[in-house]
């Protein structure tokens, strides 16, 4: 089995060797595709940080009635018992009062509201963490179902449209990808195409003296994953080293907002992802290709 084992694998790399031209080429077409695969990848996985930082900035206000005759722990399990519901803050109406207070720098404007402290117009408000920003209407219906809440406000039409954004940016980034491996697979079919197409007689002595389909198969195979391999390499150096340097030359964020993941060991676990896409396109386009030759010449 081991010899039989090696043996594909020497095959493999003959085949690679032999076509040497056309596999480089196929590897190199496949290079840059992983480097675009791995710019999207980063670039899809900072989003992802970044829209669920924001998502989880988005939060509920919920008011409570002055005439409730439940305790602020009563009212504060009923919330946290909602589906959906992260974690829950209580504010005292005089809390709010200060936060409106803070909003405010020019110190004669706060003062001339300092005096309405007495008559403070505020409610005691529960502010409601959603786990994600799906949630956040079912949340706000489930509230809005509590006697003892008066209003809630989740910040309008502007909260769902900025949540259905960040869903969107995160859907077409994974599309992306999804499409870019699809053609690298493309590429390395291609290749190993026509190296079948240059070996056919060869091939084909070898199914007339009983080679079984496997044993046919199997170097091209390997000779498949030897070039995703290989255009992997440059690839994974590229995003690696790329990264850092962006992440040290920017200090960490996008723009002074937008915070980027620490590169440790966050960009080595994209490289050896896109080293995994790289074999198993490699494998995926050989086997197609070898399949499809098989399946006509029977």
């Amino acid at each position: 089995m081991f010899r039989r084992f090696f043996h594909h694998i020497k095959e493999g790399f003959y085949g690679f060797g032999r076509h040497i031209g056309m596999a480089l080429s196929s590897a190199s077409a496949v290079m840059i595709t992983l480097i675009l695969i791995g710019l999207f990848i980063v670039l899809t996985l900072n989003l992802y940080a970044m829209t669920s930082s924001i998502e989880d900035s988005i939060t509920l206000s919920a008011l409570v009635k002055d005439e409730t005759s439940l305790t602020e722990e009563e009212l504060q399990s009923q919330i946290e018992a909602i589906s959906g519901v992260d974690y829950v803050e209580y504010h005292t109406k005089d809390e709010e009062f200060d936060y409106y207070l803070d909003t405010y720098n020019d110190p004669d404007l706060r003062s001339f509201y300092e005096t309405y402290r007495d008559d403070n117009p505020f409610k005691n408000a529960f502010i409601v963490y959603a786990r994600s920003g799906e949630d956040i209407q079912t949340i706000k219906t489930a509230l809005e179902a509590i006697d003892d809440i008066d209003e809630v406000y989740d910040g309008g039409d502007n909260t769902y449209t900025l949540v259905e954004i960040l869903d969107n940016v995160r859907i077409a980034g994974g599309t992306l990808v999804a499409a870019l491996c699809i053609l690298a697979i493309y590429l390395i079919y291609n290749t190993i195409k026509i190296t079948i197409a240059s070996r056919s007689d060869e091939i084909w002595i070898m199914r007339n003296v009983g080679a079984k389909n496997g044993y046919v198969r199997a170097p091209f195979l390997v000779e498949g994953i030897i070039i995703g391999f290989i255009g992997a390499i440059i690839p994974m150096l590229v995003i690696v080293l790329g990264y850092i340097y962006l992440y040290s030359t920017s200090g960490g964020s996008l723009f002074g907002a937008f915070s980027l993941i620490y590169p440790y060991p966050f960009i080595f676990y994209v490289a050896l992802t896109l080293l995994g896409i790289g074999v198993v396109v490699g494998f995926f386009g050989s086997y197609i290709s070898v399949f499809k030759y098989l399946r006509l010449r029977r």
